[in-house]
């Protein structure tokens, strides 16, 4: 095992424990916990309300109250709407049980022939292969079969008294609830800055980034999903009011309030008015008519108004919220269900700013774990060059060719080179990468670059367009390794596109031999091309052997780190090149600047 694994185990083995002790606390610990995150869900939907009445110049005490006393009284409304519409629903039920009976008849007059007949032909079947039965015992041998007949456990005491239990569990769970929400935004600053000082004084830039995150995050999330709850109820109704069914206000309240179960809600919303409508209508689409228009209208905020409002306000994967609701539910029942998705955002937002659980903000954001030049590399070295093609042509719809080369591809030999330095990238695999990365280019080179031609210098376009009169050929030496000879394949290709002779050579040549291969091919300018982190020691050698054989020859030296290139240039001695270059657009750049100068005739050698 390497070291910084062994030195990684023990962490990780203590991270597992943790979330395992964790895990463990938060189900034995639901009763106290339960409340206290739903207090904490609503003072997130109410502290912008609070905000805002004392901006407006109210003080906190009565802002809070304010707030409070508006939402007691909108919760007081909705129950006593619903109540109404549901003794109104329970006093009409009477009326269908008529249409009930017909539909049910009709149901089994039409299915009473089908049954007929497969009951005949199981009990056929059964009949073959059941074997013959014994005679029948005599009947003073028959033994007569006890039968003890209980009565019902259920008395009217025990079901009002069970009815009486469970409102007066929810009445004290909603009691503490409200008492929590009341004193969170009594002292919201001061519990946050009690919060930060238990973290720790000497992370108060990191924990207050997490808190304004996570804070604003979730606001903005229960802000929009009770705004599209609402909106996405009020559709509902009227779409039911339309359709005749009845009591349209009590299945838009209850539509509202089911959507804030995740994937399951609104479901349950449509088969509750479907059912009644089965009751009222004499016919059997009402209820399919019912589902429609609820996936109808879902369909519309999940691909219209969703994206609009949420943006970015949880910050959480589409699997991530699978996975949170079934984990939540589990854990804390329908509650865990309803809390799922801003508990997990939370989740995401601590693992973002504290390091040791960074697998959290992994694991659940939605935000990309992999860089496009991480995504390239492993795709080549996975030896899967169609999805390394998918993805360089994902990068091109944003950018150019050069950008693409420079931002994602190069980088990515950047990365191999690093790991072939460590002896992470083993022979095979490193041939196998370097031949799909050439491949790769081969594709790229149709495709357009999309650079303005006004960043060709003036005097360049002149010495290209002069160049069968005074040639100048650019020659790109790779300064040592594949990876090397893989970006002076690039320079090369996009000299060429600009019409400017250029070849390459072979980073198996010696460096005596690509030295006498430019010289022997005319080359008036030379690119040296290194890709760290050790790329710039030979460049530096290149350099200087380039510079003592051909004194008149132009030479840009391109180390493709910005870090790289500098330290390179402030160590002494320093680089003996003409032009620096840390990228593949800055390499263009460098060379044609010094195409003017490359063009001019060599002076003629006095002969004595």
């Amino acid at each position: 095992m390497a070291p910084d694994n062994v030195s990684k185990a023990p962490a990780r083995s203590t991270t597992l424990i943790t979330v395992a002790v964790v895990i463990v606390g938060l189900y034995f610990g639901r009763i106290v916990l339960i409340p206290f995150a739903l207090a904490v869900l609503f003072t997130f939907l109410l502290a912008p309300l609070v905000i805002r009445f004392r901006r407006w110049g109210i003080p906190r005490i009565p802002a809070v109250l304010i707030v409070i006393a508006l939402t007691f009284v909108a919760t007081l409304v909705i129950g006593v709407l619903m109540f109404v519409q549901l003794a109104d629903l329970a006093q009409k039920m009477p009326e269908y049980q008529q249409n009930i009976r017909a539909k049910m008849h009709s149901v089994r007059d039409s299915s009473t022939g089908t049954i007929n007949r497969l009951s005949s032909a199981i009990h056929d079947l059964s009949e073959s292969l059941t074997p013959a039965m014994p005679p029948p015992t005599e009947p003073g041998q028959e033994k007569p079969v006890p039968v003890e007949i209980r009565g019902n456990t259920f008395s009217p005491l025990t079901v009002v008294r069970r009815i009486l239990g469970s409102v007066i569990h929810v009445l004290l769970s909603g009691s503490i609830v409200l008492v929590y929400v009341i004193f969170m935004l009594f002292q919201r600053e001061d519990l946050r800055d009690r919060f930060i000082r238990l973290i720790g004084a000497g992370q108060i830039n990191a924990t207050t980034q997490a808190l304004d995150d996570a804070a604003q995050r979730v606001s903005r999330f229960l802000v929009a999903q009770l705004l599209l709850n609402v909106a996405f109820g009020v559709l509902a109704g009227i779409g039911l009011y339309f359709m005749g069914v009845p009591n349209p206000i009590l299945w838009a309240m209850l539509s509202a309030l089911l959507r804030y179960v995740p994937y399951l809600g609104i479901w349950l919303a449509a088969a509750m008015p479907a059912a009644v409508s089965l009751a009222v209508s004499p016919g059997w689409w009402e209820p399919i008519w019912i589902f429609a228009l609820f996936f109808g209208i879902d369909l519309v905020v999940l691909n219209f108004a969703e994206p609009l409002l949420y943006g970015t306000s949880t910050g959480i994967s589409p699997m991530a919220i699978v996975v949170a609701a079934v984990f939540w539910t589990w854990l804390w029942g329908p509650i865990g269900l309803l809390l799922a998705t801003p508990l997990t955002a939370c989740l995401a937002v601590i693992g973002r700013y504290v390091p040791s659980l960074e697998f959290l903000s992994i694991a659940l954001s939605d935000e990309k774990v992999l860089t496009p030049a991480e995504r390239l590399y492993q795709r080549l070295l996975a030896h899967d060059i169609d999805e390394s093609i998918e993805v360089a042509r994902e990068c091109l719809r944003q950018k150019n060719l050069v950008r693409f080369y420079d931002d994602v591809l190069v980088p990515a030999l950047v990365l191999s080179e690093a790991e072939r330095q460590k002896g992470k990238l083993d022979p095979a695999r490193q041939d196998v990468f370097y031949e799909d990365v050439r491949l790769l280019i081969e594709e790229c080179e149709q495709w357009p670059d999309g650079l303005d031609s006004a960043s060709v210098p003036a005097g360049a376009a002149r010495a290209v367009e002069e160049n069968t009169q005074q040639p100048f050929a650019v020659v790109s030496i790779p300064a040592r390794s594949q990876a090397d000879e893989l970006v002076a394949i690039l320079v090369t290709q996009l000299l060429a596109r600009r019409g400017i002779p250029a070849r390459h050579t072979s980073a198996v040549a010696l460096a005596s031999e690509a030295l006498e291969d430019a010289g022997r091919n005319g080359a008036r300018i030379a690119c040296i091309c290194a890709v760290p982190p050790l790329g710039s020691r030979h460049a530096r050698y290149l350099c200087k052997r380039l510079r003592a054989q051909s004194p008149r020859l132009k030479i840009v030296a391109a180390i493709f780190d910005q870090d790289e290139l500098q330290s390179a240039k402030q160590r002494h001695p320093p680089i003996q090149a003409d032009e620096f270059a840390a990228t593949l657009e800055a390499t263009l750049a460098a060379i044609l600047s010094l195409a003017p100068a490359a063009a001019e005739p060599e002076p003629a050698v006095a002969h004595h």
